[in-house]
């Protein structure tokens, strides 16, 4: 089993977030509610004091909560009962229709040239990295790597073997970090791990803070604890992330403006949804797939190959992505690799989800579906859209006769 994280640091805030939804946006008799939800959340950061002394996010939770205490004349005695479940009053979407220009991006954008060229990167399964240049890669990459560095932003996940002693490892935790901008937002830090996707940032806040364009910066929850989206307008950025099985996958739109604000280029070589991942973390997974066909081939000819130990053989995983991912691109050949790794039907979801992202985020529809690099293509390039990769070998092979 992957390891899990004793701090549930993530738990506290989004349990005192869900009590307190929206009542520090209503009046002054709803102070009692809140202080008693303070409470709760300063207890339960004590409970888990101990698993939690070198995380980030608690004594950033901790900092905050003495700051709210003191901002609403709280009590540290008291009751500390959740309050009710809040939610919002009808028709109040907390946007504000006097943020500064420069924090929605778009806007700000069109005054003074073209529209922006957006780009997008993911990340899933085990894992599997498409860039920004739409190169498509699995890696090994076990362990913290940062995926995006940039001078708005940090993402940095975190890869766990999925079994004891396998090669197959998968995301179990991400960190975003949203940097102080003008007067858009405050610095903010989002965490999400195993069983834990918050629809909050770890200070419990939904947005960017008190400045004057904070709703340039919001969390959604899609779906409760499998689906947030963040809007970063002040960057023009949406990010996804999606826990799927135990398991997380990202994605995210961006400017390439923004993509390449970057004070240090030479910094950008660890920037893997930039450049990929270093040579020595890749996997050429096509090239097993391949050799996994061939056995299954040579399974049913004769009883001489042992049968596999995953779950799946390369048909019934063949049959099972085509369920849901009808088209043979790599995301189809992905699903195929993982779930022949893992036995988990997971990760079939994993790719089918990622792509779904695709459609939602990528610019450029001629380019949602990436197929098997030929040779006639450089490194990172997709094969021409509209033309399966099996009929490019055909005319290679066509060419190579009518030479002879």
């Amino acid at each position: 089993p992957a390891v899990t994280s004793p701090c549930k640091i993530l738990k506290c805030n989004s349990e005192f977030w869900a009590a307190t939804s929206g009542s520090h946006h209503l009046g002054a008799e709803e102070a009692p509610e809140f202080c008693t939800a303070l409470r709760a959340y300063a207890h339960c950061t004590r409970r888990t004091a101990r698993t939690c002394r070198g995380d980030l996010a608690y004594h950033s939770a901790v900092h905050g909560i003495d700051d709210l205490m003191v901002q609403h004349n709280c009590s540290k005695d008291g009751p500390t009962s959740q309050p009710r479940l809040r939610t919002l009053p009808p028709g109040d979407s907390q946007e504000r229709s006097d943020s500064p220009e420069i924090c929605h991006y778009e806007k700000s954008f069109h005054k003074h040239s073209a529209a922006p060229n957006y780009t997008h990167c993911g990340l899933f399964g085990d894992p599997h990295l498409r860039t920004f240049t739409d190169t498509f890669q699995t890696c090994k990459v076990q362990g913290a790597w940062p995926l995006i560095d940039n001078n708005y932003l940090n993402v940095q996940v975190t890869n766990t073997p999925v079994l004891p002693g396998s090669s197959a490892t998968a995301t179990s935790k991400l960190t975003i970090i949203f940097k102080s901008f003008q007067e858009c937002v405050d610095q903010k830090v989002y965490q999400a791990e195993m069983d834990e996707l918050p629809a909050a940032f770890v200070d419990g806040s939904k947005n960017g803070g008190d400045k004057h364009g904070a709703n340039s910066l919001k969390i959604t929850e899609k779906v409760s604890g499998q689906h947030i989206e963040i809007q970063a307008k002040y960057i023009g950025t949406t990010i996804v992330v999606r826990q799927v099985g135990r398991y997380l996958t990202f994605a995210v739109r961006m400017p390439e403006e923004v993509v390449n604000a970057v004070e240090d280029r030479d910094s950008q070589g660890l920037y893997l949804c930039l450049r990929g991942c270093p040579l020595n973390q890749q996997i050429d997974f096509q090239a097993i797939r391949s050799a996994q066909a061939t056995e299954g081939r040579a399974r049913r000819k004769g009883p001489s190959l042992p049968a596999p130990p995953e779950a799946f053989t390369y048909e019934t995983a063949t049959a099972k992505c085509r369920e849901k991912l009808p088209v043979e691109d790599l995301y189809f050949q992905s699903c195929v690799f993982d779930l022949l790794t893992t036995g988990d039907v997971n990760f079939m979801l994993a790719a089918y989800y990622a792509f779904e992202d695709v459609k939602m985020l990528h610019s450029n529809k001629d380019k949602l579906h990436l197929y098997e690099r030929t040779r006639d293509l450089t490194p990172g390039n997709a094969a021409p859209m509209g033309t399966h990769p099996t009929l490019w070998v055909a005319l290679l092979c066509l060419c190579w006769l009518c030479l002879l």
